[in-house]
């Protein structure tokens, strides 16, 4: 499987969101009403608007962007290593920015493909929606109006949609593969629901950069085991 995809030209990435307030009581009134419209087909069996707000991350409208690694398989006296570096800072707009360049630099380079888990539904569009509400110019790779589906796929790969095989209805979750594939992965990981409350109530970034740089780690190595390959060891995952 994806003989055609050589390693080398690919950045795997992995993002981080969180509301984009703390609490569901410090936005406005406006923005209240306009997340109680969005949540209006969830709210019911003892859950509020306030109770779902926990959820508002995952949407580019109500959330914003901590966290973006990015990392590249290499090779060193003939044993892979993986380099990861991520972009955070609470000025998401500074955030992107930064990665924007990295991604340009990375692409003069040879790395022309971008890969994510679910990339294609969240990922991808998440960085470009956020990046158009601060005022961003969209990258080559992002800007894909008018781009044909199967373009798009060979830019912006997807670890799920590989796996769905043109299944529509099947999601997997990446440490569920992982653990089919026999990927090794931290056992002291956090769980992505707990990063919203890492970031607003502990105000621990650092915890979070660490999860999401394992994260496109396993990423990286769910695609080598798609391609028959072997595997990255954890200790080989350099931060840069």
């Amino acid at each position: 499987m994806l003989e055609y995809l050589n390693i080398d030209e690919v950045l795997f990435i992995d993002i981080e969101t969180v509301p984009i307030a703390p609490e569901y009581k410090e936005l406005t009134e406006k923005w209240r009403q306009l997340w109680e419209h969005k949540m209006q087909f969830n709210i019911g069996n003892g859950e509020t608007a306030d109770d779902l707000y926990e959820r508002a991350g995952i949407y580019a409208e109500f959330g914003k962007i901590i966290c973006i690694s990015a990392g590249y398989v290499t090779q060193k006296q003939g044993e892979q290593f993986f380099r990861v570096k991520s972009f955070y800072d609470d000025d998401e707009k500074k955030l992107i920015s930064i990665f924007f360049n990295a991604w340009d630099k990375f692409s003069r380079a040879g790395k022309r493909r971008l890969c994510a888990h679910n990339g294609q539904e969240f990922d991808y569009p998440y960085i470009a929606r956020r990046a158009l509400v601060n005022k961003l110019t969209l990258p080559k790779i992002f800007d894909i109006a008018g781009s044909k589906p199967w373009e798009v796929k060979e830019q912006l790969i997807d670890t799920l949609q590989l796996w769905k095989f043109g299944d529509y209805k099947h999601y997997t979750s990446l440490s569920l593969l992982c653990e089919l594939f026999n990927i090794p992965t931290p056992k002291d990981d956090i769980d992505g629901s707990q990063v919203a409350k890492i970031y607003w109530e502990e105000n621990d970034l650092d915890r979070i950069i660490r999860y999401c740089e394992k994260d496109t780690l396993a990423v990286a190595n769910l695609i080598l085991r798609y391609k028959g390959k072997n595997i990255i060891k954890m200790e080989n995952m350099e931060i840069a």
